[in-house]
């Protein structure tokens, strides 16, 4: 797999510095988490799964969720289950494209069951997304994980969602993250991401942001996404992976406030239209989200419509302003030191830089490095329109 792998070698030659480099399910933890990028989930009753991931795959998508718990209803689950395992079967014997592909279960009784069902074909799933994830219910799901790991042999995957309400209840929040961050680390081996369950955790309390407002404005979801970070998001060791909470717009509807989007960059790479298409699509709103994600220590995002997945992904290669300075960064000394940045225009101080510059290199590796002329305006319309 390889991140913009729709251009063609032109394109990605006009657009990238320094390419996307390919990775697969083989790869260290800290490479798959970083590039999730826009995960995509489908419900698990889909009928024309294979044809929906085969698409999806060809258009840029690289991980995707197929949903076995809230997005259907509950007499449907016995159906759902036998037609993941009948697509992922098919999916597994195509030639055709194929992302990472996670099944987010309702218990952990269904993984091994799912995993018996696929049989040899079981490398054709990367792992299991964890609903409602806690200390109490927790070990459970990843011990069926591990449990199936060594008995088949092959490396399964592990994407807890934090969403309960004893993680958004400050009596209790800070005491489950705790426990949970102790549970992960027991098995870090299988952890590749953790996700924020924003849908439920502001069930919690009766509330829906619209399209005009971001999760940061929904103060009560926007401190457990900065507890989690504290807690389990640490740039040492101990941290993991944290991705963005969902974007649940897809369409056009009267709107309260203004778009979100500036238009002298659109003026700038005459993309007005794309702009206006922006907008139309809500993905204004989607774009100043994942922007705030990745200045609060979030890593990816949870989709939920296709055309998500090119703004996701333009935002998160790295600029080339970024990569000088992380670079620069990088290449000082370890004594450490403070320097004037290659553009000139902020200061690049080692010690505390060097974090920063280290997540951000691996995110160059994975999603490239645009060159110096190239904006997101540039990235997205090459995505969203291939």
């Amino acid at each position: 797999m390889r991140h913009f792998d729709f251009l063609s070698e032109a394109d990605r030659h006009r657009l990238f510095f320094q390419p996307p480099q390919p990775f697969s399910a083989d790869d260290d933890l800290s490479v798959l988490g970083m590039a999730l990028g826009a995960t995509l989930y489908s419900p698990a009753t889909r009928p024309t799964l294979v044809a929906d991931l085969a698409k999806r795959a060809a258009q840029g998508v690289t991980s995707t969720v197929i949903c076995l718990e809230d997005s259907i209803p509950d007499d449907a689950v016995p159906a759902a289950e036998q037609n993941v395992i009948a697509q992922l079967r098919a999916y597994a014997d195509s030639r055709a494209q194929r992302p990472l592909v996670f099944i987010r279960v309702r218990a952990a009784e269904q993984i091994p069951m799912i995993v018996a069902g696929l049989g040899a074909q079981l490398p054709i799933l990367a792992g299991f997304v964890l609903p409602k994830f806690t200390d109490e219910n927790g070990a459970r799901y990843l011990d069926a994980i591990s449990e199936a790991s060594t008995s088949t042999g092959h490396r399964l995957l592990a994407m807890p969602v934090l969403e309960a309400p004893s993680v958004i209840f400050a009596e209790t929040r800070t005491e489950v993250l705790l426990q949970v961050r102790q549970l992960l680390n027991k098995h870090r081996q299988h952890v590749v991401a953790v996700r924020i369950g924003a849908t439920d955790l502001s069930s919690a309390f009766g509330l829906r942001r619209s399209r005009d407002l971001t999760i940061y404005d929904v103060r009560v979801v926007a401190d457990v996404i900065a507890d989690v970070v504290n807690v389990l998001g640490r740039a040492d060791d101990t941290g993991f992976v944290v991705t963005g909470a969902v974007w649940e717009y897809f369409s056009g509807t009267e709107r309260m406030f203004k778009p979100q989007l500036r238009e002298a960059p659109f003026i700038e790479a005459s993309e007005r239209a794309l702009r206006t298409e922006l907008i139309t699509r809500d993905l204004d709103g989607l774009i100043r989200e994942v922007a705030l994600d990745k200045a609060n220590g979030l890593t990816g995002k949870t989709v939920i419509h296709p055309s998500h997945v090119a703004a996701v992904h333009a935002l998160s290669v790295v600029t080339h302003e970024e990569y000088c300075d992380a670079r620069d960064v990088l290449g000082t000394r370890a004594g450490g030191g403070v320097a004037s940045s290659a553009y000139g225009n902020k200061m690049n101080e080692s010690k505390p830089h060097s974090a920063w510059a280290r997540r951000t290199a691996l995110r160059a590796a994975v999603f490239g490095v645009a060159h110096a002329d190239t904006s997101f305006v540039d990235l997205l319309g090459a995505g969203l329109h291939q």
